[in-house]
C-alpha cells in the first residue's frame, strides 16, 4: 500500500526532495495524499512547500526538505551547496508555509468548517541529528535527519498529535475537500473553440507569409499556382484579386474571379465584394454565372451536353462580341482542375488582351473529382505550394498519402483524427450521432460540417429543395451545422468535419473524394464508414493512419 501523490510524477529540483517523497509514498497508507511543490501566495510573500502531506486520522503536515549538509552554529542554520556556504532557516520556512497554507485553506468556501490539526516538519536527509537535539522553535519530533529516514512516515504521522492536540483530526472527507481546494476553483476550462482560434491565427499568419510570393511574381502576367489541400490557394487567390482590383502594385484592373462550385463562389463573393466598389473585382462567381451575365440561360447540372459543349460554345461566341468595357484585364480561376478544356476559350476571349492579359490559375490535380481534363491552352509559369498550412498536423498526416508528393504539414497540433466504423447503409445515422456528441465536447453548431461522399444527407436535400441550390450555399456562414457533399465543398472548410462515407461500393475517383472530404476539416476530423471500403479507396497507408486494421 502506498500513498497517492499529486501530481503522479512530480519534478524535483534536488535528489533529496525526490528521495523523501518516495519514502513517504511507500511508508504512508493509501488513504494519504502527498502534494509536491505546493506554492502558496498571500499578501505577505510567496511560499513553496516541498511537500504537503494530507493524512486522514492524523492531520496536515507541511514538509521542508534540505539536501546537502546542514548545520547549526548556535545562532543560525547553514547549508553547503557546491562548496558555497549559505545561511538558511528551514524551520522558519516550514512554519511560514504552514501558516500560509492554513490561511488559504480556511478562507475557501469549501473548507470543512472545523479547526483541523496542522503542523510542519523539517527533513535533513544528509545530516546526522542527535537523539536529544532541541531548539526552542524546533523540538526533536518536528525534525528528521539521516538516521530517521527509515521511519520517516511514522514521524510525519506523529507530528500533528504532538503539535495540535486541541484541533480536530481530519477524516477522508476532510482530506478530499482540502485536495480539491488546493487544485483551485473556477479555473478556466479547456476550450476546444479557443484552441481552434489559436490554430487559425497561426495558419492565417503562415498564409500571409506565403502570400508575399504574389508581390515577387507581380510582373508575371500568367501563373499557375499548384498546391495540395490546405496550402492556402484560395486565400492567395482572394489576396491577389484584391491587390489587382485595388491597384496595389499598379493601376487598378478590371478583374474576374471564377470557380465551378456554388459554395466556393458564395465564399469568394463574401470575401471580395466588400468595401469600396471601385476596389472590388468586376465579377465574382461561377463559370455558369459569367455566361448568365452575358445573357446565356443556364440548364440543369445534369445536362452534360450543355456543360461540355453548348455552354462554352455560346460563351465563346458571346465573348467575341463583348465591348471593351465588359472585358477584363485579368482573370483568376480557383479550383481550376474542375474546368473543362472547352471552357478556356471563352475565358481567354474575355480578356482585353488575349496575348498578354493576366491569367492566374489555382489548381490541385489530386482534387479532380469530375471527369474533366481541361488545361489552359497557353503557357503558364508554375508556382508550387508545398506546405499544408490550414489543417492540423494530425489531419494532414491522415490524408498525406492521397495528397501531392512532398506536401509538408506546418499547421498546429490538434486532436487526433477519429474513425467510426459503420456500413454504408448505417453511415448517415452514425454520422448524425457523431455530430450530437460534438456539442458535449464544447463545439458549436457553426463549427461543424457533415459531408457525404455518396447520396446527399436528408437535411441537405431538404434545405436545397426549400432554398434552391445557390441560396442554400449562402447558409454556409450561418451558426448551424452545415450538411453538404464533398463535390461541392472544395475550397471550403470548417473547424470540424464529420466525413460520412455513405457508400457500399467504390466508385470512380473515390480516392479523390476521400482526399477532398478529409482535408475540409481544419481542427477535428471524424471519418465514418465501412473500414474495408475506406481501405480499398484510400489505400493501406490512409487506413493505417485512421486506425483501420488490415
Amino acid at each position: 500500500m502506498t500513498a497517492r501523490t499529486v501530481p503522479n510524477r512530480p519534478t524535483f529540483v534536488t535528489d533529496s526532495e525526490r528521495d523523501v517523497w518516495q519514502r513517504l509514498a511507500r511508508q504512508l497508507s493509501d488513504d494519504c495524499v502527498i502534494l509536491a511543490n505546493q506554492r502558496i501566495s498571500d499578501e505577505y510573500k510567496d511560499h513553496e512547500a516541498d511537500l504537503v502531506v494530507l493524512m486522514p486520522g492524523s492531520g496536515i503536515v507541511t514538509v521542508e526538505v534540505k539536501g546537502s549538509h546542514v548545520w547549526h552554529d548556535g545562532d543560525s542554520w547553514y547549508i553547503n551547496r557546491g562548496g558555497t556556504t549559505s545561511a538558511i532557516d528551514p524551520v522558519d520556512q516550514a512554519m511560514l508555509a504552514d501558516h500560509a497554507l492554513r490561511r488559504f485553506l480556511t478562507a475557501d468556501p469549501r473548507w470543512p468548517g472545523c479547526r483541523l490539526r496542522f503542523s510542519h516538519h523539517v527533513v535533513l536527509p544528509y545530516t546526522d541529528l542527535d537523539d536529544d537535539f532541541a531548539l526552542p522553535e524546533c523540538p526533536r519530533w518536528q525534525i528528521s535527519g539521516r538516521a530517521d529516514l527509515a521511519d520517516l512516515g511514522r514521524r510525519i504521522w506523529d507530528t500533528t498529535s504532538l503539535h495540535a492536540t486541541d484541533a480536530a483530526i481530519p477524516d477522508n472527507y476532510d482530506v478530499q475537500a482540502i485536495e480539491a481546494i488546493l487544485c483551485g476553483r473556477n479555473l478556466p476550462a479547456r476550450d476546444v473553440r479557443a484552441l481552434a482560434g489559436d490554430r487559425r491565427r497561426l495558419s492565417d499568419h503562415l498564409t500571409e507569409e506565403q502570400a508575399t510570393l504574389l508581390s515577387v511574381t507581380r510582373l508575371i502576367p500568367r501563373i499557375e499556382v499548384r498546391g495540395g489541400a490546405g496550402s492556402g490557394k484560395t486565400v492567395m487567390a482572394v489576396r491577389q484579386a484584391r491587390d489587382l482590383a485595388s491597384g496595389r502594385y499598379d493601376k487598378p484592373k478590371r478583374i474576374a474571379v471564377l470557380c465551378y462550385s456554388y459554395g466556393l463562389a458564395a465564399h469568394l463573393r463574401k470575401s471580395l465584394l466588400t468595401g469600396p466598389r471601385k476596389k472590388q473585382p468586376a465579377f465574382v462567381g461561377t463559370f455558369e454565372d459569367l455566361g448568365q451575365s452575358w445573357g446565356i440561360e443556364a440548364a440543369g447540372r445534369d445536362d452534360s451536353d450543355f456543360w461540355e459543349r453548348r455552354l462554352p460554345e455560346e460563351m465563346a461566341e458571346a465573348a467575341l462580341g463583348l465591348p471593351d468595357g465588359k472585358k477584363f484585364d485579368a482573370i483568376i480561376v480557383d479550383e481550376a482542375q474542375d474546368f473543362a478544356e472547352s471552357w478556356w476559350t471563352p475565358i481567354l476571349r474575355a480578356l482585353r488582351d488575349q496575348e498578354t492579359g493576366g491569367l492566374y490559375v489555382y489548381s490541385d490535380e489530386q482534387q479532380r473529382v469530375f471527369p474533366r481534363y481541361g488545361r489552359p491552352p497557353v503557357r503558364l509559369v508554375p508556382l508550387v505550394l508545398d506546405h499544408n498550412l490550414r489543417n492540423t498536423r494530425q489531419i494532414a498526416r491522415c490524408f498525406e498519402p492521397l495528397a501531392p508528393t512532398g506536401l509538408s504539414a506546418r499547421g498546429g497540433e490538434g486532436p487526433e483524427v477519429e474513425f467510426i466504423p459503420a456500413t454504408g447503409r448505417d453511415a448517415v445515422e452514425a454520422a448524425d450521432d457523431a455530430v450530437d456528441s460534438l456539442f458535449d465536447d464544447g463545439w458549436q453548431a457553426g463549427d461543424i460540417a457533415l459531408l457525404t461522399t455518396g447520396r446527399r444527407h436528408p437535411v441537405q436535400k431538404e434545405r436545397q429543395e426549400e432554398l434552391g441550390a445557390r441560396a442554400y450555399w449562402d447558409t454556409l456562414d450561418e451558426d448551424d451545422v452545415f450538411y453538404g457533399h464533398v463535390l461541392g465543398f472544395k475550397g471550403l472548410e470548417r473547424r470540424v468535419v464529420v466525413l460520412c462515407v455513405n457508400e457500399s461500393e467504390p466508385r470512380d475517383r473515390a480516392g479523390e473524394r476521400l482526399y477532398v472530404g478529409m482535408s475540409r476539416a481544419t481542427d477535428l476530423l471524424i471519418v465514418v464508414g465501412d473500414p474495408d471500403l475506406i481501405a480499398s479507396t484510400g489505400g493501406p497507408e490512409v487506413a493505417g493512419r485512421l486506425g483501420i486494421e488490415a
